[in-house]
């Protein structure tokens, strides 16, 4: 299991404190020099290491060391928060702690330890000059999922071989009823074909993040390991449209815990595989039948339907073309989003960002999305991967929710969600924004002194909207979303995929091929004290730009403190849609500026944390530059930070620049 650097310091030295106190290597020289003597006495030529180490645990000098060691004291369970029956891990909270903890591990469960041993081949990096002590320099990071428990690595420099030392204890649970405290025995385990998922992302020095590599790992070679151990020297290959080009290679080993008293044989485990394989791939070849012959009878009712946007599949980062229902899930977030609207907050707060292309991309763009660990361990990806997300919480909070492949001016292809209420009320949901549109549909049969709804959405046509369950595909005559009717049980608008057909390739455990989905992690990050952080980088820059325009800063605390309301405001009109609290920021302002003196505020939003950049952003408003670079007499200046975190470490920060001087005429 992975300790931060400053703990495996400390654990390094207490264990050395304690070796010399107890004088070990005095008790090592005796042991070998009496070991000698008899191995001699009986005409052994050699002692070997195993011989020595049996010599040590035959006079008890390890059960001395480690009976005498102690890292912490007995702490009761229910101090330490502790279930008094393990549950797996559903996610993690990247905390530097300050004292070492017990592991909760349960001793009637089996575990997978899986240790990277560091990695080498990567090519793209050979050049990379070696990193100083204290450079700030591009970095690898590891990122695990399996069966509901996700890890992470800590950061190290990007290099042709990455420093990647790590160790994640995987907990493998039954699944059948009644089973969850069950040891699961080697025919279980052969069963369970959840891979582990390795996603490898690289952050370079302004804190962008790269997708490098997205791997699945079968883990069930180490059930035919004769010592419950087994090494893997696993290659990374590229993403996108480099699927196919090796990016890295990654030591591995798995150690079992407990390990089996009766190991399977590697056939075993070879034709297990096979069956998987071809079983999926015989689901896979009928549906892909069944799709070509949805298809041709699609084409079939209007000639113009094959112009319309009909996606039944799509590539992933591995470029693996897979059902775009697979991309869509029934996702809880537990506690950590608390409504529907709020989810969509979240969802806008990844950032967003086009596949990368070498070369020109002509007049398409090219396409890719992404599996949802991929997307949540970069933080950012294209609208199809947000509203894949978004659908996916929507379906999880109880919503109708669907995904629109469509329009949107000057026919730029886009996705968003919709939902559909008991009612018939149809709400598209904007994925990068967070904004909400009611439609209303356009008759264009009626009278034309009939009053007619005004598009309020951005978006122009629709071709297909889908989820986990469900595909349909627009027949209507137009494909105009002003004029589109949202009647899916009406087949003359709407023509439907067979529901049994989409669930024998999309549903999750109907085919070994498709990922498995992450639950959401909480926030790593403290909002005060990255607020106050931030702040603090913000006064320095104000007060250093002023200071090269040869003027002095004077703030007024009071004042900053004022304006965390409004910025607490602004934050919830946009999980919400409504704005309140106004009134009472504008009457304490009207307090905290004296009579005879001007105020002026600007606030402005960020999805990222970087003082210097946002400041940067923040001159480029000439409203920004004037508060900032305000001349007077008796000019004071106030600046607020508030960063709002969201599960994955998503944050909205709102930052509020404002002075109050004297009016002088």
């Amino acid at each position: 299991m992975s300790l931060p650097p400053d703990k495996a310091s400390e654990l390094k030295q207490i264990i050395h404190n304690h070796l010399v106190k107890i004088n070990i290597h005095g008790k090592i020289r005796d042991v070998l020099a009496e070991t000698v003597r008899e191995d001699l006495d009986i005409g052994q030529t050699s002692l070997s290491e195993r011989d020595f180490l049996r010599a040590l645990q035959r006079r008890g000098i390890v059960d001395d060391v480690m009976k005498d060691l102690h890292f912490f004291n007995d702490v009761p369970v229910a101090e330490l928060g502790l279930q008094s029956t393990p549950k797996p891990a559903t996610h993690f909270i990247d905390n530097d702690l300050t004292k070492l903890k017990r592991t909760n591990i349960d001793p009637s469960r089996r575990y997978i330890y899986l240790q990277v041993l560091g990695g080498k081949a990567f090519l793209e990096h050979l050049q990379e000059p070696e990193v100083l002590p204290g450079q700030v320099c591009s970095t690898f990071t590891l990122y695990l999922h399996f069966r509901n428990q996700r890890f992470r690595s800590k950061p190290v420099p990007c290099a042709c071989e990455p420093d990647l030392q790590e160790g994640f204890l995987l907990e493998i649970h039954r699944e059948g009823l009644g089973d969850g405290s069950k040891m699961a025995d080697a025919t279980s385990m052969l069963s369970i074909s959840d891979p582990v998922h390795l996603v490898l992302i690289k952050t370079d020095t302004s804190s962008e993040t790269t997708l490098v590599s997205s791997y699945f790992l079968d883990w069930r070679t180490v059930l035919s390991a004769s010592s419950g151990k087994t090494g893997i020297a696993v290659e990374l290959l590229g993403v996108g449209t480099e699927c196919k080009v090796p990016a890295g290679v990654l030591n591995i080993n798995l150690e079992l815990y407990p390990p089996l008293t009766e190991m399977l044989s590697p056939e075993i485990i070879t034709t297990q595989q096979s069956l998987e394989r071809q079983k999926t791939a015989e689901k896979e070849r009928l549906f892909l039948v069944y799709a070509k012959q949805w298809w041709r009878e699609f084409l079939e009712i209007r000639h113009s339907h094959q112009s319309k946007l009909v996606k039944i599949f799509a590539q992933d980062e591995n470029g693996v073309n897979r059902p775009v229902c697979s991309y869509v899930r029934v996702l809880r977030a537990g506690r950590l989003l608390e409504s529907p609207r709020q989810a969509a907050r979240f969802v806008s707060l990844l950032g967003l960002e086009r596949p990368p292309m070498v070369g020109g991309g002509g007049a398409g763009k090219h396409e890719q999305w992404c599996s949802l660990l991929a997307f949540l361990c970069r933080s950012k990806g294209d609208c199809e991967d947000h509203a894949t997300l978004l659908c996916s919480l929507l379906l999880g909070f109880g919503l109708d929710a669907y995904v629109c492949v469509g329009t949107k001016p000057k026919g730029v292809a886009h996705t968003w969600v919709m939902t559909r209420g008991t009612d018939g009320t149809i709400t598209f949901w904007e994925s990068l924004t967070a904004h909400r549109y009611l439609h209303q549909a356009i008759d264009p049969d009626a009278a034309p002194l009939v009053p007619q709804p005004c598009p309020k959405s951005p978006y122009r046509t629709i071709g297909c909207v889908f989820n986990h369950k469900s595909f349909l595909a627009n027949c209507q005559p137009s494909d105009a979303v002003e004029l589109c009717v949202f009647d899916f049980h009406n087949q003359s608008l709407w023509k439907a995929m067979s529901e049994d057909a989409l669930s024998s390739v999309c549903s999750p455990g109907s085919t070994t091929s498709l990922p498995p989905i992450p639950p959401l992690c909480g926030p790593s990050l403290e909002p005060s004290a990255a607020s106050n952080l931030l702040e603090l980088e913000m006064r320095y820059l104000v007060a250093e730009h002023r200071k090269d325009l040869g003027l002095a800063t004077v703030w007024d605390d009071h004042l900053s403190y004022v304006m965390s309301s409004a910025l607490a405001a602004y934050e919830l009109e946009r999980c919400t849609g409504t704005s309140c609290g106004n009134e009472e920021f504008q009457d304490a302002v009207r307090r905290a500026v004296p009579d005879g003196h001007t105020f002026k505020g600007f606030p402005i939003h960020f999805l990222h944390r970087n003082a210097r950049r946002a400041f940067a952003t923040c001159l480029r408003s000439p409203f920004c530059d004037e508060i900032v670079c305000c001349r007077g007499d008796h000019v004071r200046l106030a600046v607020r930070v508030r960063v709002f975190v969201y599960p994955e470490s998503a944050c909205a920060v709102w930052v509020m620049f404002a002075c109050k001087y004297r009016s002088v005429l």
